[in-house]
């Protein structure tokens, strides 16, 4: 484990306490001038991350923050603003009403980190949450990192840029390179070998914007004393490599997930043909001078994808090969690797294999992610990973979907349980959803648990966290939240937080109405946080979790709904059938797209708006936001992997949902008024013209919010509430 000492922040102690002091002050403005912030590495002695806190003598400034990094001393200057000065900060919003003066501690507070790693960011959020971003928003999630005290993440944008550059160098033509890439919004499973070519391929503007952001974001995120990790070459190669290299020993992979081999079945490099070191050590060469390095490199070769022989002695050749092509361009070089592929393919997976793919590479110079560690932990049952370093992760989101969910009880106690578990060699702590901007509470409890030495009281937490957010202590809030921990914050067992609700699921006969808690706590918390709108009501933070909470009280509402439908049409009940249709068709779908549509984080235009952004000509206006239109509904071209990235935004709901709500409702009152029986197939053939229709709709959606949340949230309570 010493070779986990590369990746100690680079940045100097100087250039780490002028970029800490540049994020205070655009968090707190005129304000940060009464805290004082330092970076002195020598107080965590080579160990782990370390902060203090102290109130100086003299009325100069309130309050001293000192750390072992320009990281630690951020989530100093955080716990500081939250525990002391009630401030709270979050993907939906900030409230940083201070205190004036601000308070003096009575007492220096020290702080040490119980593993070296706070890790942040899931493969998929590259594609499901950071791909349209600008520069401005990296920004803001670069600071929210830091202070969260982040301290290793990817920086994966621009690496298309320097593949294609290696592809030229080597004989590919443009068109080869076209047929490889895909378009934007699916380019996390390109670069992990699933798939190829489609909704591409990538203009070269799209090439310039992304390195002048990589060039940003790594310069930010080494300046704060994170280490980046930069991608490495797993195996993967265009067809073109083919015509180019004749001889070269390739195997196509099968088809991934529902794709067929005209957008899947890529060619992976056998461990042995020379190719595979010259292009990995061509590629990460080139990725160095254009962007220097911190020696940590992630690739992915087999994720979600079986490999073509279960020898383990085959397993070990391809992860040495991986690793020596690292290693050929940078000789500290350290693979973080995602454990995903243990998890999801266990029947191939056996002891074996695990051991002999991760003994590839020498003990020490490996980190894997354990990237479902809430739920299904790897290393319990591969002897801690068979001795290489792993962080424990929360995965918790699938998809960037909706939808209120957490297994609070398994984060508060699974990282202490791993450190203490026989011969472990847990190192850190990460956050790896596969799309981010929901479920705040959750992500602020797994940061606050990364540098805790013990698990928190979380009823008395949820009630601190609810006043911090909101900015004042209100009995019906803390309440709500309360309720909330038990129930949808609360799965145990083998969670998966795919939302199956029928609400954005395509309708059939046979769907998922099942809930993991009791769905009157959602429909109370409702009631508790409408009852605090005139205390509250200010707040941005209210506002965004009362447009949530109601959205998901209308979730439930939906399926009582569907099972009403259901129900009717089996009993050949036309009245009641017609009448239950009639509501989730004609109100409560359209009233719930208006309240997602009165707030700005729940507007589809502001995905679409965001894509179109990122455009230097109509052209690539119109193929960026078809990019985004197909991700979030059909996710490839005839639907194969169908709402797996479904999202509840305003226009999404009236003009997607409702409209397939729409159909079925009316197919099953045909089938009723005719006798003839509804089916399936027939029905899924056209309500996907009604899912593409959405996709080609060209209508633009306002980036704009519009109507009163409270009042549309108080009118569908009065409707509705059970």
């Amino acid at each position: 484990l010493l070779l986990l000492a590369v990746t100690a922040g680079r940045a100097g102690d100087a250039r780490q306490e002028e970029a800490v002091r540049a994020l205070a002050r655009r968090l707190l403005g005129p304000r940060a001038a009464a805290v004082s912030l330092s970076v002195d590495p020598a107080l965590a002695a080579g160990g782990p991350d370390i902060y203090r806190l102290w109130s100086p003598p003299g009325a100069a400034v309130a309050v001293a923050v000192a750390g072992s990094s320009g990281v630690a001393a951020a989530a100093g200057l955080y716990r500081y603003l939250r525990d002391f000065c009630g401030c709270h900060l979050s993907w939906s919003g900030a409230q940083l009403r201070l205190p004036d003066p601000l308070p003096r501690l009575r007492a220096e507070i020290r702080a040490a980190a119980p593993g070296r790693y706070r890790y942040y960011q899931n493969v998929c959020a590259q594609s499901y949450s950071f791909v349209w971003w600008d520069w401005a928003r990296w920004e803001r999630e670069i600071d929210w990192m830091a202070l969260s005290g982040i301290n290793l993440a990817p920086a994966f944008a621009g690496q298309e840029a320097v593949w294609q550059r290696v592809y030229r160098n080597l004989g590919l033509n443009q068109s080869e390179i076209d047929k490889y890439f895909t378009g934007p919004a699916f380019l996390a499973w390109n670069r992990m070998g699933n798939l190829r070519r489609w909704a591409g391929p990538l203009p070269p503007a799209w090439h310039f914007k992304q390195l002048y952001l990589q060039y940003r974001i790594v310069e930010r995120m080494r300046s704060l004393g994170m280490t980046t990790v930069l991608p490495a070459f797993a195996g993967h190669v265009p067809q073109g490599i083919l015509r180019v290299f004749p001889r070269v020993n390739a195997t196509r992979l099968g088809h991934w997930s529902h794709f067929d081999c005209t957008y899947s079945c890529i060619y992976l490099l056998e461990p042995e043909d020379p190719m595979f070191q010259v292009i990995g050590t061509l590629f990460l060469k080139e990725l160095i001078k254009e962007f220097g390095t911190d020696h940590v490199y992630s690739a992915d070769t087999f994720n979600e994808m079986t490999p073509r022989s279960s020898e383990p002695a085959y397993l070990s050749r391809v992860s040495n090969a991986v690793f020596r092509s690292m290693t050929g361009a940078d000789p500290k070089a350290l693979w973080l690797m995602q454990g995903w592929l243990f998890q999801h393919q266990p029947d191939f997976w056996q002891p074996a294999q695990v051991r002999a793919l991760l003994h590839g590479v020498p003990l020490g110079r490996m980190i894997v992610l354990d990237l479902f560690a809430e739920s299904k932990p790897v290393y319990q049952w591969t002897e801690s990973f068979y001795g290489q370093p792993f962080i424990w992760c929360m995965l918790h989101n699938f998809g960037g979907n909706h939808g209120l969910f957490g297994t609070v009880e398994a984060i508060n106690h699974g990282p202490f349980a791993a450190r203490r578990f026989p011969n472990s060699t847990m190192v850190g702590t990460g956050l790896v959803p596969e799309g981010i901007e929901q479920n705040d509470m959750v992500y602020e409890l797994m940061n606050e648990l990364g540098w805790r030495q013990e698990p928190l009281d979380l009823p008395s937490w949820v009630t601190r966290y609810a006043e911090r957010r909101y900015g004042a202590a209100n009995a019906a809030a803390a309440g709500a939240w309360r309720l909330l921990l038990r129930s949808a914050y609360n799965c145990t067992g083998v969670c998966v937080n795919h939302n199956r609700s029928p609400l954005v699921r395509r309708p059939s006969l046979h769907m998922d109405t099942e809930l993991w808690y009791n769905a009157s706590d959602v429909y109370e918390a409702w009631r508790l946080l409408l009852s605090a709108g005139a205390e509250l009501g200010s707040s941005p933070a209210f506002l965004y979790d009362l447009v949530d909470v109601t959205r998901q009280a209308a979730q439930q509402l939906v399926s009582d709904y569907y099972l009403s439908i259901r129900q009717a049409f089996q009993s050949h009940a036309l009245p009641e059938l017609l009448t239950a249709g009639g509501v989730l068709v004609y109100d409560l779908l359209p009233e719930l797209d208006s309240l997602l549509s009165s707030h700005s984080l729940f507007l589809l235009g502001r995905w679409l708006e965001s894509a179109r952004a990122m455009a230097t000509s109509d052209q690539e206006a119109e193929q960026y936001e078809l990019n985004a239109r197909n991700q979030v509904t059909l996710w490839g071209p005839s639907g194969n992997i169908l709402d797996y990235a479904n999202k509840q935004l305003g226009g999404l709901v009236l003009d997607y949902y409702a409209v397939r709500w729409s159909l079925f409702v009316s197919v099953l009152v045909e089938s009723l008024s005719s006798g003839r029986p509804f089916h399936q197939d027939q029905f899924n053939q056209a309500v996907f013209q009604v899912e593409r229709g959405f996709i080609y709709n060209k209508k633009r959606y306002p980036a704009v919010p519009s109507g009163d949340t409270m009042e549309i949230s108080r009118k569908l309570f009065l409707k509705y509430y059970p």
